[in-house]
């Protein structure tokens, strides 16, 4: 599943092609995705402005305005899902089997949402992004002031839930998933199976930290490529070579030797060093 660093090359991959465009065709070739793609979609987009884009949690928000108004008219909320990505073609491209909606613009580009699961989609925010539920529940971005180990640990107070499915959830922080998560915690030297109340206020310090450097450095490498993911360029992600832990259940740790051990969490696999995670 593309996670925060995956959303977030898409949107610096595309930012440059797409903003201050105008679109002057939508094309829907299969509306019924996660959430169906809006009927008016197609009326609402052709004539409009791509604004300056933005991304909160996996979510890539896309704002939208008219020449007879002022500001954004609305925006476009794009989740990607399992399997899908945004990418960038031109006229004349063919599209793919599950090539399903074409934004194109003025200059002949065309922003093309692929997705073979349709676990993700595309919705309408006539009024922006502030009111919807989605975005209103979502805790703070892991790269911003609003995170660090003083948030961990007082949310952490008297929680009996390990710290991994703990560290995922996204009204503690937004965009922290099962990857990152784990090679966090490796990093951060914290078992994932510990109890989130009882790690003490230092190990969380350390932990918010390890978030911050895994993603700055996922998102550097464009990414994790896993199945079939590719930013908006085309072009996969490479931190998949640098992964510690993530996938790699049964081979030696990277750090002391030991092999590495796979358990439950959550529902998630996880996979950890006893010896250099306590």
């Amino acid at each position: 599943m593309p996670e925060l660093p995956e959303v977030e090359t898409t949107r610096r991959g595309i930012a440059p092609h797409v903003e201050g465009r105008e679109i002057t065709e939508v094309i829907v070739r299969q509306a019924r995705l996660r959430v169906p793609v809006p009927a008016d979609l197609v009326e609402r987009l052709v004539g409009a402005r791509i604004g300056t884009l933005a991304r909160r949690a996996k979510y890539l928000l896309v704002p939208l305005s008219t020449p007879d108004a002022v500001g954004s008219t609305g925006t476009l909320l794009w989740h990607l899902g399992m399997s899908g990505s945004l990418r960038l073609a031109r006229l004349g491209d063919l599209p793919k089997k599950h090539d399903h909606v074409d934004l194109v613009l003025d200059d002949g580009g065309i922003l093309r949402y692929h997705d073979p699961r349709r676990f993700g989609f595309v919705d309408w925010l006539a009024e922006g992004p502030a009111p919807d539920a989605r975005l209103a529940r979502l805790g703070p971005e892991p790269l911003s002031d609003a995170f660090d180990g003083a948030r961990l640990f007082e949310m952490s107070r008297r929680r009996r839930l390990a710290v991994k499915p703990f560290l995922m959830d996204h009204a503690v922080v937004v965009g922290v998933g099962n990857i990152y998560a784990a090679e966090a915690l490796f990093l951060a030297g914290i078992d994932p199976r510990r109890a989130a109340g009882r790690i003490a206020r230092e190990r969380y310090d350390r932990l918010a930290a390890a978030v911050r450097e895994v993603l700055a450095a996922a998102i550097s490498q464009g990414g994790t490529t896993l199945r079939d993911f590719v930013g908006g360029t085309g072009e996969p992600g490479y931190f998949k070579q640098r992964l510690n832990v993530y996938g790699r259940d049964g081979e030696p740790c990277r750090r002391c030797g030991a092999e590495l051990r796979l358990v439950t969490l959550g529902q998630r696999a996880s996979v950890f060093c006893g010896q250099c995670q306590t």
